[in-house]
């Protein structure tokens, strides 16, 4: 074991996890929807995920924590399915999607409020967690817009 507990190593394991299949998830909607707007906010999001991914990692390895590498959880390999099925048979895509977007980020938002509560970090990590979790409010609020418009 790291510097930290086995609960708080468990909890960042698990927002690594999650940011792992948003990351993929966003990959995924962006291949099946139409406006090129969503295409790029979507992509913008993956490579958003991506950064937190490696910023976290990064940051928690060096503090000496056991980071577990994987590629994502079976919660959300079955997420990344019911947008697949979702994409096949709605007749509104785009429109679907963004709803499960922001169904997802705002789920993650509370992920990383739940970490920020419970989780004993030195301030360098409860940094990054807080600034991840904004940028996912950000996220979670142009969804709303996006949803919209279209």
């Amino acid at each position: 074991m790291g510097i930290y507990n086995e609960k708080t190593e468990n909890k960042l394991n698990d927002l690594l996890e999650k940011a792992y299949d948003a990351q993929k998830g966003f990959k995924k909607v962006a291949e099946h929807v139409d406006s090129s707007s969503l295409k790029s906010f979507f992509s913008d999001k993956a490579r958003e995920r991506s950064n937190h991914i490696n910023e976290l990692t990064s940051a928690l390895r060096k503090k000496g924590m056991d980071v577990t590498d994987n590629d994502g959880s079976t919660t959300g390999s079955l997420h990344r399915t019911w947008i697949d099925v979702k994409a096949f048979f709605s007749m509104d895509d785009d429109e679907s999607m963004l709803e499960e977007v922001r169904n997802g980020e705002k789920a993650a938002m509370e992920d990383y409020e739940d970490a920020l509560e419970d989780c004993e970090v030195d301030n360098s990590i409860r940094d990054i967690l807080v600034k991840q979790k904004n940028e996912i409010q950000a996220s979670y609020n142009k969804a709303d817009y996006l949803e919209d418009i279209h």
